[in-house]
């Protein structure tokens, strides 16, 4: 029982590790927000859309924080002094269709 309260314990502490951060970037300069993604590897940015529908998206400073099957790309979003900061976005793509691969 002690060993089942341990682990559950030990469980809890290590998922709040994995917490990722969630921030406006229209709260912030294009500076600021690709600094926090460099710091934390990989972030929650939310902001709105032109006709006012909120947004969010998940950017990496990285390849290394993209799930397997997917790639980082150039995207840009609103920041509190540009409406085209460039962050870089995990995207899905197929292995078959990779010009850079397969020298097509």
């Amino acid at each position: 029982m002690k060993t089942v309260l341990l682990g559950l314990a030990l469980a809890m502490v290590a998922g709040d590790a994995y917490a990722i951060s969630r921030y406006n970037s229209m709260g912030m300069s294009c500076g600021q927000v690709q600094a926090h993604i460099e710091n934390e590897g990989a972030v929650l940015m939310r902001y709105r859309s032109r006709s006012g529908a909120p947004l969010y998206g998940r950017y990496v400073a990285d390849i290394r924080f993209c799930p397997s099957s997917t790639r980082p790309e150039w995207r840009y979003i609103p920041a509190a002094d540009t409406g085209q900061c460039p962050v870089l976005e995990c995207e899905y793509f197929d292995l078959d269709d990779d010009p850079f691969l397969f020298g097509r």
